[in-house]
């Protein structure tokens, strides 16, 4: 069975951990939210490290956020912060393939290019391990493909094969009629003739034994049987339909691409998807002003302390209330598990252009919903929040914890495509744990 002594008695000696939740949202913040001038505010700091925004308090005593996040203060309660994320990758494509992977690149370097030696995403990883049921697809990612300049890692199944990547698309949920090609039938093609064509191809291929002779290619079967079956599911079909939700609904998480995406996050989860990835932008942002993610740094007004509460916070104070709001009111707190977080943060001191730069050092990262303590803290920044006072917490600590949280051992290794075995994660962080 590949099981070495050492690896079987591991195996004999470890028990899955209860699983505590059934789906996780992963809203990935891409560009960089400065700790700083969002959830681990410091008011006693010098002019030049605090923000130029004020704190307010929040439903969870002797707890501030920023000022402009007036409706997440109220909703706190529900969150687990966690102040020492803290890694060494100061560029975009190595921080965020950390970020979305749980494991360190090879090097810190801006032109990190997507590979088969690099890990799968976590989606990718929860479908291998534990698949989800009821014809869903595990693992769903959009509304971006995320890149600077060159495609970020982590963002599909690498070496774990075709068959587990995640369903993928950048369709616009925020477009009126908004739906997915991969989920509608060619004109004049009736599934029962789409049927026929399938069989047909597999009696090919078993006749050339492309299946028993191919690895790739036995993927590319189960994955294609996959998305006949989604494109037959009516169950798949209403998911997507945000059509059907009430105008009132929409309006509530924002008429904006992120906001329509974090809805369809929850009617994801409601259906069966284990695993949901929502990008909030498909660039970093730098110097523009009303789109991008939150690399804010640059002239002109278009910094972070001069534009961000004009679009970045106003779209999370809006969008990511109404999804915590959305899913409590219909029972699915308890079972979803809430990801708010970015690569990294940004530095202390602002600079001489009155902007902070890339910082992964210290940064902060949410859990809300199922499975952790809500009104919380895990770990110490320190005064100026440049480093971890108490409790640094890795990107592969919190790839645990989500692991643990799904019931996956973060100990189970799987393989690479030169059959070698890796651990999927770190050491999970028990005490976020409820």
């Amino acid at each position: 069975m590949g099981l070495s002594l050492p690896r079987l008695l591991h195996a004999e000696r470890t028990t899955a951990p209860t699983a505590r939740v059934r789906s996780v949202i992963f809203l990935f913040q891409w560009g960089g939210p400065s700790q700083l001038d969002t959830f681990d505010m410091k008011p006693g700091a010098p002019d030049t490290v605090r923000s130029p925004y004020q704190s307010i308090a929040t439903s969870v005593p002797g707890l501030s956020v920023c000022e402009h996040l007036p409706e997440m203060a109220q909703r706190m309660h529900h969150v687990c912060q966690i102040r020492t994320m803290t890694h060494t990758m100061k560029n975009h494509a190595s921080a965020g393939y950390y970020a979305l992977s749980g494991h360190a690149p090879p090097s810190d370097d801006q032109r990190l290019r997507d590979s088969l030696d690099l890990y799968p995403a976590y989606g990718s990883v929860v479908d291998h391990l534990a698949p989800a049921e009821h014809g869903m697809p595990p693992s769903v990612s959009y509304p971006h493909v995320i890149r600077d300049g060159t495609i970020v890692p982590a963002q599909h199944a690498s070496f774990l094969g075709k068959t587990h990547d995640p369903l993928r698309f950048q369709e616009d949920p925020n477009d009126q009629g908004f739906s997915l090609p991969e989920l509608q039938l060619p004109t004049g093609l009736p599934v029962d003739r789409l049927a026929r064509r399938r069989a047909l191809q597999q009696i090919v291929d078993q006749q050339t034994k492309l299946l028993e002779l191919s690895a790739e290619a036995r993927g590319f079967d189960e994955y294609y049987a996959r998305a006949i079956s989604m494109l037959t599911s009516d169950r798949v079909r209403r998911a997507f339909d945000l059509g059907s939700e009430p105008t009132r609904v929409r309006e509530r998480y924002g008429r904006t691409t992120y906001g329509q995406s974090c809805l369809l996050a929850r009617r994801l989860v409601e259906a069966g998807v284990k695993f949901v990835t929502v990008y909030f932008s498909n660039s970093i942002g730098g110097r523009k002003i009303n789109e991008g993610g939150w690399d804010t740094h640059g002239f002109d007004n278009s910094r972070m302390y001069k534009i961000v509460d004009k679009y970045q916070l106003p779209i999370t104070d809006r969008t990511l209330p109404a999804l915590l709001d959305d899913l409590q009111q219909r029972g699915l707190l308890e079972d979803t598990l809430v990801v708010w977080m970015g690569e990294f943060g940004r530095t202390p001191i602002i600079n001489k252009n009155a902007s902070r730069d890339h910082w992964p050092q210290c940064y902060t990262a949410l859990l809300a919903g199922g499975g952790v303590q809500g009104g919380s803290v895990y770990g110490k920044s320190d005064a100026h929040a440049m480093y971890p006072d108490e409790d640094p917490v890795q990107p592969e600590d919190l790839a645990a914890t989500l692991y643990s949280l799904l019931g996956i051992d973060p100990a189970t290794e799987i393989y690479d495509r030169n059959h070698r075995p890796l651990v999927i994660g770190g050491r999970p962080l028990h005490k976020v744990m409820a």
